[in-house]
């Protein structure tokens, strides 16, 4: 059984389908996966144990993209299942030219016009859920959403630590402040190591935390760190502290205590999936969930409403919460 999958672009989307993919491959346990992503969705995802192959799609890299799309899909060859993550034109007719008998996707106008399974998605849900409706077309039987799942072994830290990601890809809207996530580190430096987490565009915000934090055990990470180094440093950690982001979702794949700072976007929607040991940090506001990459008000009150004293109380239950779990295994021997 080979099934071909088109995965999400951003990080945090290709995480949150990765139940829909383990879901299929626990029905086709001897499924063989050809992913097909963006580098980041890639570099996360190509450990899984059935990848037999995987590809980075660059069809709009240079030239005509319907003729790139007509070539990549003769190069990837026909599968016997094939879904996509993305609501995309081109790759609605990247799943049709592979010639691919049974294909799937969110339902759309192009999905209708070139995919066997145009899939509406039981709405509102949370987006893991999202992609286990458009996966169950191609299955006899009904898939069952687990934990997120990726297959880079955690890092082993010799002392407790923090981990702190001040960072969203997305847009300025979905960050919380370099000046709040010091009080933060400072408040906790005492308990942890602390690391500081960040992509390229983001090794500024990172340097303006550190530079707030003299005299504490910093190591910052921003912008030096490969997609497998990433998502291993977040896996060992103790605590971690996060703006809703595609290093957020990473945590809840390793189940790591994490306290989450919502603003503009859908917490019902887009929160760490199945993560009994994650805290939501958030505000309602009557303009909020907007949606957008930038406050369209310009006030963004969702994030500076937020103060650092709450976030330091949603911690400190985190790791009450947990000591208190660890003295209770430790002494009824689980």
């Amino acid at each position: 059984m080979k099934i071909l999958v088109i995965l999400p672009n951003w990080l945090g989307d290709a995480v949150m389908a990765t139940p829909a993919i383990e879901a299929l491959c626990a029905v086709y346990p001897e499924a063989e996966l050809t992913l097909v992503g963006s580098f980041v969705s890639i570099e996360a995802l190509k450990y899984h144990p059935q990848c037999i192959r995987h590809y980075v799609d660059e069809t709009k890299k240079r030239g005509n993209r319907l003729v790139n799309t007509l070539r990549f899909a003769k190069e990837l060859g026909k599968h016997d299942l094939a879904i996509t993550f993305r609501n995309q034109l081109h790759s609605s007719l990247l799943l049709s030219w592979t010639k691919t008998p049974i294909t799937a996707g969110r339902k759309s106008w192009h999905s209708k016009l070139f995919l066997t399974h145009a899939i509406k998605p039981f709405h509102p849900s949370h987006l893991v859920e999202q992609y286990r409706d458009i996966a169950q077309s191609l299955s006899p039987s009904p898939l069952i959403t687990q934990n997120l799942q990726l297959h880079i072994p955690p890092h082993a830290y010799s002392r407790p630590t923090l981990g702190i990601n001040p960072g969203a890809t997305y847009g300025s809207a979905k960050r919380w402040y370099p000046e709040n996530f010091a009080e933060v580190a400072r408040a906790l430096s005492e308990r942890f190591d602390i690391i500081l987490f960040g992509g390229p565009n983001e090794v500024g915000m990172a340097n303006d935390i550190e530079s707030r934090l003299k005299g504490i055990n910093i190591t910052n990470l921003a912008g030096k760190t490969s997609i497998q180094e990433l998502c291993s440093f977040i896996g060992g950690l103790d605590l971690f502290i996060t703006n809703d982001s595609g290093p957020m979702h990473v945590a809840a794949a390793y189940q790591v205590p994490t306290v989450a700072i919502f603003g503009p976007t859908r917490h019902t929607e887009t929160s760490q999936w199945m993560n009994e040991k994650s805290v939501i940090v958030r505000h309602d506001m009557i303009c909020a969930p907007c949606m957008k990459r930038e406050c369209p008000l310009g006030h963004h009150e969702c994030m500076k409403s937020i103060t650092s004293s709450e976030v330091i109380e949603a911690a400190k239950s985190l790791i009450s919460s947990q000591s208190t779990m660890s003295h209770y295994t430790s002494h009824h021997g689980f």
